[in-house]
């Protein structure tokens, strides 16, 4: 599994540092950067942690950071750190995805809570994405013919009715059902079922 690493931006050396050493005190792994767009020059959606972000920066701000990477597709939790916070500053940065918001000083443990919080969010959000990519391989293996049978099983239609639907024997529908179960590495339609709503809920 890909390695987690929690990133510090901000543009206060002195703070930078502190959040680091906080983090590595616990075990945990982490990359500072002066300014998020040093971060984004450096940025890969495969990355894996989280961001602890000061929300005031020259050049880009972290609610304009936080903006980029959400159109980016990226998924890395957002804690926010600022000194000059504010409510509607709060609400924007949560409504655009962020996991918390901390004013400082921060108490150390708080921030540590957060950060384990959000780690444990991207792990989990890593986990479902691998399982959806999973699942379109499994799907670009079926032929048209199973495609249209996985359809037709996923709505609790029976073998008779699939094979008059697609006017094919109830022996054929079956064929192709077991071809479809094995694709996708289960043993009956109601684990084929499972699956398929996992990848869509």
């Amino acid at each position: 599994m890909t390695e987690q690493i929690v990133y510090v931006i901000d543009d206060d050396e002195a703070v930078r540092d502190s959040i680091k050493e906080l983090v590595e005190s616990v075990n945990l792994n982490a990359e500072i950067f002066e300014s998020a767009v040093s971060f984004l020059d450096s940025f890969t959606t495969d990355k894996a942690g989280c961001l602890v972000l000061d929300i005031r920066m020259a050049r880009m701000s972290g609610l304009v950071l936080q903006e980029r990477l959400n159109e980016m597709g990226a998924t890395l939790p957002v804690i926010f750190i600022t000194g000059h916070g504010d409510v509607d500053m709060a609400v924007e940065a949560l409504k655009s995805g962020a996991v918390d918001f901390i004013q400082k000083p921060y108490h150390d443990q708080n921030l540590l809570d957060s950060i384990n919080d959000a780690l444990e969010l991207d792990n989990r959000n890593r986990k479902v994405s691998q399982h959806e990519e999973t699942i379109e391989k499994w799907i670009e293996k079926l032929t048209k013919r199973e495609h249209q049978v996985m359809d037709l099983l996923s709505q609790g239609n029976t073998n008779k009715i699939i094979g008059k639907k697609l006017d094919i024997s109830p022996r054929t529908v079956e064929v192709h059902r077991q071809h479809i179960l094995q694709k996708f590495k289960v043993k009956s339609t109601t684990q084929l079922i499972s699956k398929l709503n996992q990848r869509t809920s």
